[in-house]
């Protein structure tokens, strides 16, 4: 007997790429227990299965990093006095990302690459050991939400947030709408989808000097980077990225804020207009704001 539970929830999280840098993702989750019903002629309540398999799922992956461990330019360094990691990530194309944060900041997951198969392995070795003795397997399916518009792949971080939005690198998929005197504008949502294509938003009053970080790596060229460093109720946090991949905001990186910046760039990019941006946040929920 088999029960399924489709769009349990959505995971929001970035992870390290050896071709793309840093990706912000969302995917949705699907899951299927195999088991023989229990006293009450069910494999699992389905409020339960909700509950624990979302509480697991956020605790393991949601809004961290996932760092490919067997990865070849992968470096983890365990700060043995704190409960501080660096990890030092170097792509492809050489360039480098480097990060100092609380080890539940991350999630290791021990293959070269994260991928949607490597991921949910990891995820039903974790689920597997909470499971009720009547459940006998569970399968995971993680999917992207179909977005039939341009879409971007962002990388943030809120020190503000008392939750785990306030983690310095964690992000999402997110489709874009622009509209221009009430028309839906391809241009601009293109625009958007390749500015943002893989980007880091940072906020300008988190900038710190390279000779002022904490984190051990090096790089060669200092020029071309930029470090963000904020302490949050979860502890520091710091992050040294491309200056190529980066978007320095004045404000914090919410998506309200964000909906605001897009706004004020369309409005100098087509001045003499009324305009409205849709932003989103990952799956089905976002931020508008219009303005002429």
């Amino acid at each position: 007997m088999q029960l399924f539970v489709n769009d349990l929830t959505v995971m929001d999280f970035s992870y390290l790429c050896p071709k793309r840098g840093m990706v912000g993702e969302s995917w949705i989750v699907d899951v299927v227990l195999d088991g023989d019903l229990n006293d009450e002629s069910m494999i699992e309540d389905f409020g339960k299965v909700k509950k624990n398999l979302k509480r697991l799922i956020d605790d393991y992956v949601d809004h961290k990093l996932l760092v490919p461990a067997e990865h070849a330019r992968s470096v983890v360094l365990h700060d043995s006095d704190s409960e501080q990691v660096e990890v030092q990530f170097t792509c492809e194309n050489g360039e480098q990302w480097m990060l100092y944060c609380p080890s539940e900041a991350y999630a290791f997951i021990y293959s070269d690459s994260v991928t949607m198969g490597s991921v949910g392995e990891y995820l039903r070795e974790v689920i597997a050991t909470h499971l009720p003795q009547n459940v006998d397997n569970i399968e995971l399916h993680l999917r992207n939400e179909v977005i039939t518009s341009p879409y971007y792949h962002y990388t943030h971080g809120l020190k503000k947030h008392d939750g785990n939005c306030q983690r310095i690198a964690h992000g999402h998929r997110s489709r874009i709408d622009v509209y221009i005197d009430g028309e839906l504008s391809e241009e601009g949502q293109s625009y958007w989808a390749n500015r943002w294509a893989d980007i880091y938003i940072a906020t300008d009053e988190d900038r710190i000097d390279y000779r002022e970080r904490k984190i051990a790596g090096e790089v060669d060229t200092p020029d071309n980077y930029l470090c963000f460093a904020y302490e949050a109720s979860q502890g520091y946090f710091e992050i040294l990225v491309p200056k190529a991949r980066c978007e320095v905001v004045g404000t914090d990186s919410t998506v309200e804020c964000l909906a605001q910046f897009l706004l004020n760039a369309q409005q100098r990019r087509h001045p003499g207009h009324q305009h409205k941006v849709v932003a989103y946040e990952g799956v089905g929920k976002g931020a508008m704001v219009t303005g002429s």
